[in-house]
């Protein structure tokens, strides 16, 4: 990254700082990020209002993200490097939206920001704020599963529930209206993903990883989470092995508000 950034190369870097429950993804972005990075803001950016109806974090209108994305300079031809500060588990929710909007040349940052400082690379300090870009979107490039489409996916095909075992099996449900996973889903927690120095698995290792839960790269696979976000993680560590997922945007936010959907625990 460091490399291409010193040859000039037509970058844009989109710093995604935040945190379920933590509300300082901005200042700790301005006391030092990535050179030349601009703050991406989570749950105004990259999602729209909530709603019981909705989800926590449901899908922004296609305008309302071409407007943000062109807050962030992002103009026709340029290739776009995502990150935060946790192993790239929001950052994701960027790289998806870009994806799903009709861009193609959108990656992370594999590690995020602990990889640039573990290399001794610099950071620097406040706000950037570039050109506005001209970047058009649409929608629609990547597949996407509404609460009935997850259901019938389930029965057919794999679908993914990457939020961590407890919360899947019930014991615990600290954000959403009630606890358990959608019935049929298989557990896959997304922090399983990386390693201890928060990049990915070598890929045979995650190829490995996946099928065990029975995923395949001909077969259907979906994922979701609790809002939508760190599911897109996954999404993204299944395309790096050849697998093709649709993401559930309304996750277990908007399947749990439902009460005539039904929740299975253990």
């Amino acid at each position: 990254m460091a490399e291409r950034l010193a040859s000039g190369e037509r970058i844009r870097l989109l710093d995604v700082r935040w945190r379920l429950g933590d509300p300082h993804g901005h200042r700790d972005y301005l006391e030092g990020h990535l050179p030349g990075a601009v703050y991406v803001d989570l749950d105004r950016e990259l999602a729209a209002e909530p709603s019981p109806a909705e989800g926590r974090h449901p899908l922004p209108d296609p305008a309302d993200l071409q407007h943000a994305a062109r807050r962030w300079g992002l103009r026709e031809g340029e290739t776009v490097v995502v990150y935060d500060a946790i192993g790239d588990l929001a950052a994701a929710r960027a790289w998806w939206l870009l994806r799903w909007a009709g861009l193609r040349e959108v990656t992370l940052l594999d590690g995020g920001l602990s990889a640039w400082t573990d290399a001794g690379l610099p950071l620097e300090t406040g706000e950037v704020v570039p050109e506005p870009g001209d970047v058009t979107l649409g929608s629609g490039a990547l597949p996407v599963l509404d609460a009935d489409g997850a259901a019938e996916l389930a029965g057919r095909g794999v679908l993914l529930d990457v939020r961590a075992a407890e919360r899947y099996r019930g014991e615990s449900e600290p954000v959403d209206p009630r606890a358990g996973h959608i019935p049929g889903a298989v557990n896959a927690p997304t922090g399983d993903n990386l390693g201890a120095d928060l990049t990915f698995l070598p890929e045979p290792v995650l190829a490995a990883r996946f099928r065990e839960l029975g995923v395949t790269p001909d077969g259907e696979v979906g994922v979701y989470c609790g809002s939508g976000v760190t599911a897109a993680h996954t999404v993204y560590a299944l395309e790096r092995i050849g697998v093709k997922a649709a993401l559930y945007a309304g996750s277990w936010s908007q399947w749990s508000a439902d009460p005539d959907r039904p929740a299975a625990t253990a």
